[in-house]
């Protein structure tokens, strides 16, 4: 069941070990399995992360790598945790001393990996039997593992995946959903901290909200998973939401996601099974003005504001453009615009006019714009349109750009360039 970004999941998909990274950067696997929690031993005194005030941590660009920072003398000790699927599977510790004294670090755990022994003293605290402890020269780094398998302490592999070269794999997997780079940084990071932890705790169970389920199903395909073993549980949970979601504005997105999986599945009858269900609907509640906290339904609400699939093809902004974005340049890739289609397009400012500059991938389809741009229809796959000025927005000063670049190093392309 799929949780908060509040609760951070370690693991890689595909293999079963799980484990919770807490608030302080202590590692909790699910079931069996030792807890490991860290403490650093500084110039001063000894550092107990779970009891400092001075703790601060973050997903590296909202992927499942997990930073916390705790201060110490004259910098910081700074711990990374990530899995990775070699080796069986482990999950890396790694402490960096940013500090100019050598501190020591050490774990409640005693069945790591190491490149070297533990060889510090543990003395002036009290931890745990089986306890161990490492030095960490000034401006170097600490890294251990604990293996996936439970084989214990031993030597940490050669050759182990870096931090960035996790997190850009972190975000290749979730980006193939959709990528966001959107004025509001933060939502970027929840969409993909969101996406991580679906794709490692999986989604609602359909007997207990089959709405969500769907949804979060429709995310996973869309990341990469194989539709075909999913298509049962979907026909269940249609069945299920249909009877007792008629009123829940995600519903119809929900369908959207389900016509999706099967038509990855290639599923026909099943299509047009569910396409005769979807004729028969109500009109959907309208889409919350708040993200919803629910995993599955913060992801498909994000993407609604941007794209969706409505009775005469996509419509972009069909809920009008979020406050603060006026003004700003962004852009976003493969936002769904049917089963089979989706869109990818910049916004652009010219003094108080919006330009679009689109691109469809799949089959494409009709674009509108009914809020921001009443009389702009399109059929054509690229292209590109200057909108009229937002209704009822007030045009505000362009962001510096720095700010602008904030979201994401790469550029929005040039006008007259592909998305592709």
């Amino acid at each position: 069941m799929t949780g908060t970004t509040n609760e951070i999941t370690t693991g890689v998909t595909g293999g079963g070990w799980r484990a919770t990274v807490t608030a302080w950067g202590a590692v909790e696997p699910w079931g069996d399995g030792a807890v490991l929690d860290w403490h650093i031993a500084a110039d001063d005194r000894w550092h107990s992360p779970q009891r400092e005030a001075a703790v601060r941590q973050r997903r590296i660009d909202g992927t499942a790598v997990v930073e916390t920072r705790v201060r110490i003398p004259d910098g910081d000790a700074v711990q990374r945790v990530y899995s990775v699927p070699d080796h069986g599977g482990l999950t890396i510790i790694e402490v960096e001393n940013e500090s100019p004294l050598p501190i020591a670090v050490a774990f409640t755990h005693a069945g790591l990996l190491s490149v070297r022994p533990p060889t510090a003293p543990i003395e002036g605290i009290s931890l745990p039997e089986g306890s161990v402890a490492f030095p960490v020269g000034h401006h170097s780094t600490l890294v251990v593992a604990i293996a996936h398998d439970g084989r214990g302490a031993g030597p940490l592999p050669h050759g182990m995946p870096t931090v960035a070269g996790v997190v850009r794999g972190w975000l290749t997997t979730v980006e193939r959903a959709s990528r966001l780079l959107l004025p509001d940084g933060a939502l970027n990071e929840r969409v993909v901290a969101e996406r991580c932890e679906l794709a490692l705790v999986g989604p609602e169970h359909p007997d207990n909200d089959p709405v969500s389920f769907l949804l979060g199903v429709g995310q996973l395909v869309r990341m990469g998973e194989k539709a075909a073993g999913w298509v049962p549980d979907i026909a269940h949970a249609l069945e299920l939401a249909v009877k007792s979601a008629a009123h829940d504005w995600a519903l119809v997105p929900a369908l959207a996601a389900a016509d999706h999986v099967l038509a990855v599945a290639d599923e026909r009858r099943a299509r047009r099974d569910l396409a005769a269900v979807r004729d028969r609907l109500p009109v959907s509640a309208a889409v919350p003005a708040e993200a919803p906290s629910d995993t599955a339904r913060f992801l498909a609400w994000a993407e609604l504001r941007i794209a969706d699939a409505g009775v005469a093809g996509g419509r972009l902004f069909p809920c009008g453009l979020p406050a603060g974005w006026e003004g700003n340049n962004f852009e976003v890739y493969g936002v769904p615009t049917g089963a089979t289609s989706t869109v990818s397009f910049a916004i652009r400012w010219h003094g108080e006019r919006p330009a679009v500059l689109w691109e469809q991938s799949g089959d494409a389809v009709a674009l509108s714009a009914p809020v921001l741009a009443p009389d702009w229809h399109t059929t054509e796959v690229k292209g590109e349109a200057l909108w009229p000025q937002p209704p009822g927005l007030s045009p505000v000063p362009p962001a510096p750009p720095a700010a602008a670049a904030a979201t994401d190093a790469r550029q929005i392309p040039a006008e007259g360039d592909s998305f592709s």
